[in-house]
């Protein structure tokens, strides 16, 4: 078993780690920014956008941490900010071809059951590095009757040992609209909680920062409830805002697509 975590955590450390050869690093940029960009113009087609802040993001390194009611999230909460950001994903939309290639090169980290260490690991060499780091607190994507699932204890940690900002999120859309997708994946059938248009409505909330130790349990387990409490009240103004507008607010509040220096 001690092998084949170093193992997995060799190859991780290899797909994901930015700090790797300079020409390996472009290419990731290239990519990243290309594909951002043709995200960028299908949701607004596809989606009503509807993004409220209440506070410019930091600059640096910080965690976006979103509720996840649909597999379509980590799509949408690239968008949240002006640099790159590395989101950790469930390491089976790794496994898809080409588009898990493309996972892979563009500094995404996937999370492999039993292997969270791996991915936390590998998240906290980005934030220590300036990356941008989305985390999904609930550790899957949300209940399909509502509501959020208790919080896992990896945003807590993270900012506990890096120091980096939390900028918690809550996001609301249409749930009538969800689709459940079956994929066959590896031999094996994996349902996907897919939101592919209508009505899609996020609030950014200030930066949350802590301090403390990380050994600390309780601390750590206060700290992620603070965290995801958070996130529900956000999700909730994000709902009563998408009432007021009867679905009809236009695409507000998207950052200026503007890669990062290459320098």
């Amino acid at each position: 078993m001690l092998l084949e975590n170093k193992m997995l955590e060799t190859k991780l450390t290899a797909n994901q780690c930015h700090t790797s050869a300079p020409n390996r690093r472009l290419i990731e940029r290239g990519l990243y920014w290309a594909g951002r960009g043709i995200l960028e113009i299908g949701a607004r087609r596809m989606f009503q956008l509807d993004i409220l802040r209440h506070a410019p993001l930091p600059a640096g390194p910080k965690i976006i941490a979103p509720n996840h009611p649909t597999t379509t999230d980590p799509f949408l909460v690239l968008m949240l900010a002006p640099e790159q950001m590395s989101i950790l994903i469930d390491d089976r939309l790794f496994k898809v071809p080409v588009f898990g290639r493309y996972l892979h090169r563009t500094g995404h980290i996937p999370v492999i059951p039993e292997h969270g260490r791996l991915a936390y690991n590998a998240g906290k060499q980005l934030l220590q590095a300036g990356r941008t780091l989305a985390v999904f607190p609930e550790g899957s994507v949300s209940p399909l009757e509502g509501g959020l699932y208790p919080p896992r204890t990896g945003v807590a940690r993270l900012t506990l040992e890096t120091g980096v900002p939390v900028i918690p999120v809550g996001i609301h859309l249409d749930r009538k609209r969800i689709r459940l997708i079956e994929t066959e994946i590896e031999g094996r059938i994996v349902t996907g909680t897919w939101y592919l248009d209508g009505p899609y409505a996020m609030t950014v909330g200030e930066p949350m920062r802590f301090t403390g130790s990380v050994q600390n349990r309780t601390h750590v387990r206060a700290i992620s409830e603070q965290i995801i409490q958070r996130i529900a009240h956000l999700a909730q103004e994000s709902a009563a805002r998408m009432v007021r507008t009867e679905h009809t607010r236009p695409v507000t509040g998207l950052p200026r697509l503007e890669p990062e220096s290459t320098s």
